[in-house]
């Protein structure tokens, strides 16, 4: 679980995970709310833990992107399914709103 800690890590894998090999300003405008501290970060930890791919290159200005490891694709597909759960509660959720609303609106007899 150390791994995904965090609020912005699993949002980071999601998002290299469906734009591919990413900056670091574009990952940044991908991640609305992140600081550039906590950014760098969790970059940081998941390079360490493997996770990410940083590649830098030596040009001026320098250039680093940023990509998925192939443990971190397998992360990835891990947390899929979590991410389903969370998908199929979002919308009971709302459909259990909708219910209350329409009960509360409902005029009494």
């Amino acid at each position: 679980m150390d791994v995904v800690s965090g609020k912005w890590k699993v949002l980071i894998l999601w998002e290299l995970h469906h734009h591919g090999t990413r900056r670091f300003a574009e990952l940044r405008r991908g991640l609305p709310g992140v600081s550039e501290k906590m950014l760098i970060q969790h970059l940081r930890e998941m390079e360490t833990d493997g996770l990410i791919h940083r590649e830098v290159y030596r040009e001026v200005p320098p250039k680093v992107e940023y990509s998925l490891t192939e443990h971190g694709i397998s992360l990835n597909t891990a947390l899929a399914a979590l991410g389903e759960w969370g998908s199929a509660r979002i919308q009971r959720i709302g459909a259990e709103k909708v219910l209350a609303r329409a009960a509360e609106e409902a005029p009494s007899a």
